[in-house]
């Protein structure tokens, strides 16, 4: 008999359906050869430290650091939990074969791989991997089934992932909420810290110190109008500072130049392409979805997740914005299935997948098949299957994705960009404007509000750069050596801070470790470094509301005293770091392709924990004044000292 293991019911009802396990049991579906089960989430899990020794089971400095010699798991959760995990245990005892049809991901993998160890499985293990779950994907996918084996970097990676959150959670929450929590006992405030979630967590309290100790500088742009049309002053200015400080400055150069014709030197146009927003990742989903429908990134995964289990969208935990090459055949069915639904579909029917160029082919792009940029999985796209009976939400996330999917087919959108220099005395004055000649791809959002460049008020990196963002509006037809009379005027502008992170600006933040990257192919680049996983970050996120680190206000994440005060507190840059978080991300992904290897990670994970341990031990600011027992010990900058050292307290100490 073979056993097939799924990640939840309703995927193992499917697949069951597909196989023909018509016959329905307790915990599972029989028939034709197979019987299919399934797991509920994490079935399994490390042990908790008091179940690897007594010694761990009361909190006290002198304990940490714990590592446990080998890590051991157990079945967790309630007695349900446990029956299915019994059912399963029974299944596999008989099998002859067992089928891994877990969620085809890092998480997935460990889950299955825990479930099947604890089973105590003896017998061969085969892999089905799907990156949809259509009928005709499944049954592709059982035709191709692979050796456990072949997925053993991945499961190491994520092994090493559960072990390293595992190791500085446990050590570090213990550690500082030991050192520095208010409160004795069972009041003592618990201060939890997290791999992901302390990183995270400082990117919001670090942007919000910015805000709230910005200060406003006033300063003037120089402007001249000439045919209704505004030139603006390329005046130099040193590097960070403003080219007018002053009224008087300004008034100055108005003066200067206000009887002056204004003379237009130079008169440049190129013609250029803009290509179709890339297709999506569920980071880069997560974000458009919370910037066009305020859905929080949790919400996203769920509904996408949901899309996946209705079989209309490919799997969707992914980070990659690319196809690889063998999908290109199957996307004119994939057109026709969807072509009901949407009118945008038309143009490109009829067009074969033959890789050539011209008329009566569909296009292939590097920008969208790319297999080197593909790994276990490739972008969200629709699956071909009619999109019916989803709700009002699924369905706006449906469209976003079938419309991205819709739009790399059609031809580039060709614009003119046209460049005006112009000189009034010794000050050179410049404007652009941009037209567009043929829309291309830009007819597929023209009926709906979906498209990220027209959006640019949503968008994240244009709203924190407003003076990078483009002049989209035409230009008068100047000509290289005219002049005319000109009206110079100062416009007084004023300093901002930036902007609070939203859900959608801190995705793309733990995606580019801390940096703010405007640029789609660069952040392709640096998603290896990215804090978290595209399938974790929504939990994250999730987490910091749930432990009161952060609150939501309108759609701006603000930090709260609870959460500011915890950064404060830490002291090892490496729980707080979102780059040094991000090096850890990119040994997880090697170690995932083989080229780092887990006893390496597992011992520098070790050293790590011993090290933040050691901190705090050491650290000595934050506790309580072993003199007066009223004030808190304070660091200075050769010794500790009382925080009433005013009030008489004679604590000091050299460090």
């Amino acid at each position: 008999m073979v056993v097939c293991v799924a990640e939840k019911p309703s995927v193992g009802a499917y697949i069951a359906n597909v196989l023909g396990a018509k016959q329905k049991h307790d915990g599972y579906f029989e028939g034709n050869g197979y019987q299919v089960t399934w797991t509920f989430g994490h079935l399994c899990a490390l042990l908790d430290p008091q179940e690897y020794t007594e010694q761990w089971k009361a909190w006290s400095l002198g304990s940490l650091p714990m590592i446990p010699p080998r890590f051991s798991i157990k079945v967790s959760g309630d007695a349900g939990v446990h029956k299915q995990f019994n059912i399963i245990k029974n299944l596999i005892a008989q099998a002859d074969e067992v089928i891994n049809c877990g969620d085809a991901g890092q998480e997935g993998e460990l889950i299955q791989r825990w479930v099947y160890q604890q089973a105590g499985c003896k017998c061969p293990v085969k892999r089905l991997w799907v990156n949809s779950l259509t009928e005709e994907a499944i049954r592709d996918g059982f035709r191709q089934l692979k050796d456990q084996s072949e997925y053993q970097h991945l499961y190491e990676a994520g092994l090493m992932r559960a072990i390293g959150d595992w190791l500085l959670g446990m050590n570090a929450t213990r550690a500082y909420t030991l050192r520095y929590a208010q409160g004795v006992g069972r009041n003592r405030q618990v201060l939890s810290v997290g791999r992901v979630q302390t990183p995270t967590l400082a990117l919001v309290v670090k942007r919000q110190a910015e805000i709230e100790h910005f200060v406003p500088r006033t300063y003037w742009e120089l402007k001249t109008n000439y045919r209704d049309t505004i030139f603006n002053a390329q005046l130099p200015a040193e590097e960070g500072e403003y080219a007018i400080t002053s009224l008087e400055q300004g008034e100055a150069l108005v003066e200067s130049i206000k009887d002056l014709p204004l003379v237009i030197t130079s008169v440049e146009k190129k013609k250029g392409l803009e290509y179709a927003p890339k297709l999506y990742d569920l980071t880069s989903l997560q974000v458009d979805c919370n910037k066009k429908y305020s859905f929080s990134a949790d919400k996203t995964l769920q509904l996408i997740q949901s899309l996946y289990e209705k079989r209309v969208t490919t799997y969707p935990r992914v980070d990659t914005t690319y196809l690889s090459d063998d999908i290109y055949p199957k996307v004119p069915n994939t057109l026709a299935g969807i072509k009901d639904f949407f009118p945008q579909v038309a143009p490109l029917l009829g067009l074969k997948a033959d890789g050539k160029k011209g008329a009566g082919s569909l296009p292939k792009s590097k920008k969208v098949f790319d297999n080197k940029k593909v790994t276990d999985h490739h972008a969200i796209i629709p699956t071909g299957q009619r999109p019916e009976g989803l709700t009002a939400e699924e369905k706006k996330v449906y469209d976003l994705v079938a419309l991205h999917f819709i739009a790399v087919f059609y031809p580039e959108c060709e614009v003119s960009k046209t460049t005006v220099l112009a000189k009034a005395g010794e000050i050179d004055f410049k404007v652009t404007g941009r037209e567009v000649l043929k829309p291309g791809w830009r007819t597929v959002f023209e009926s709906v509000q979906t498209d990220k460049t027209q959006s640019a008020k949503d968008n994240s990196d244009d709203a924190e750069n407003p003076e990078n963002a483009e002049e989209t509006k035409s230009l008068p037809a100047f000509v290289q050596g005219e002049s005319g009379p000109h009206e110079p005027l100062l416009k007084e502008k004023t300093t901002t801070p930036p902007q609070y992170y939203t859900e959608a600006t801190l995705l793309r933040a733990m995606e580019t470790a801390g940096k703010t990257v405007a640029d789609e192919e660069l952040r392709d680049a640096m998603k290896e470094n990215g804090i978290g996983r595209p399938s974790t970050r929504a939990a994250i996120i999730e987490k910091l509301y749930q432990r009161k680190y952060i609150v939501q206000q309108g759609k701006s994440l603000r930090a709260t005293e609870t959460g500011i005060n915890l950064i404060h507190t830490i002291i090892s840059p490496l729980l707080k770091s979102a780059e040094l978080t991000g090096l850890w991300e990119k040994k997880l992904r090697e170690i995932e392709r083989g080229e780092y290897t887990p006893q390496q990670f597992l011992d520098e994970l070790k050293e790590m924990t011993s090290g933040v341990v050691r901190d705090v031990k050491s650290n000595k600011a934050g506790m309580l004044c072993p003199v007066c027992r009223q004030g808190l010990i304070i660091r200075g900058n050769t010794r500790y000292g009382c925080s009433r050292w005013r009030e008489g307290c004679t604590y000091a100490e050299p460090f």
